[in-house]
């Protein structure tokens, strides 16, 4: 019953984590993809996405499954790196945001950069491509990310599939919440969104990294969520201190 519980927290770790991770940077995608459609029409928006997310299939088919022959210790100490890597960066972009002392991301700010880009251009063929190329560009690169963050979660957990399945479905859900709410995506708690991922990639980095170098952890993978709660506090005390201390604002 014990191994069953701690296996359980340990999955939901991840899976929260994965979709999070993954609606976050769709949410980015979909703005540009909603810009696009809206400049030059859905179809080169689409079609952009749609290589993009071939792309991305074509890479989780390819290093998926080659990682999971890879001995367990090598991998999640390799895989506790990364996650360590990527969480940090997250955290760092996410304390500073709250801070004020980097702008927040503004989902609308893109969407007028975005479209302003493509009226740039004045030849209509051009700027069709320009348009497909936008779109392939967002959809790719903040996809390559969640692709990163699946495989290593995935893999290292021993359960890829789910994770591949925890991405699918946050990627159906904003996609749906897209179709609706359209070019009103700056209403989602962005960042507050992205620090969640970063503590949760920072947990798991460390849990992993642990792991890796063969440490016991008190309550096998119950331990994640204690360090979750550790980095919460630990992020938390830092956005309080930085506030008090030094309330200097930034827009960059």
């Amino acid at each position: 019953m014990l191994a069953l519980s701690t296996s359980v927290s340990g999955l939901s770790v991840m899976m929260v984590a994965v979709f999070v991770a993954c609606a976050v940077e769709m949410v980015e995608a979909l703005t540009i993809i909603v810009a696009v459609g809206h400049t030059t029409g859905w179809r080169h928006a689409l079609r952009g996405a749609a290589v993009a997310l071939l792309a991305l299939a074509v890479i989780v088919g390819a290093f998926g499954p080659a990682l999971i022959h890879i001995p367990l210790n090598i991998l999640r100490l390799v895989v506790g790196g990364v996650l360590l890597v990527f969480g940090l960066q997250w955290l760092r972009k996410a304390i500073l945001r709250s801070t004020g002392y980097k702008a927040k991301h503004d989902e609308d700010e893109i969407f007028r950069e975005t479209v302003a880009e493509i009226e740039a251009v004045t030849d209509q063929g051009q700027r069709e491509r320009v348009a497909f190329v936008m779109a392939f560009k967002g959809v790719f690169l903040e996809g390559l990310e969640v692709v990163i963050t699946v495989l290593t979660l995935g893999t290292s957990a021993r359960h890829l599939s789910l994770a591949i399945a925890t991405a699918v479905g946050a990627l159906v859900l904003v996609t749906l919440i897209g179709l609706v709410v359209a070019r009103q995506l700056s209403s989602v708690p962005e960042n507050a969104m992205k620090m969640t991922v970063g503590i949760m990639l920072v947990a798991y980095g460390t849990f992993w990294s642990g792991e890796g170098l063969k440490v016991s952890w008190p309550g096998n993978d119950a331990m994640l969520l204690g360090l979750v709660a550790l980095y919460a506090v630990v992020v938390w005390a830092m956005v309080a201190i930085i506030k008090s201390i030094a309330p200097v604002k930034v827009s960059a």
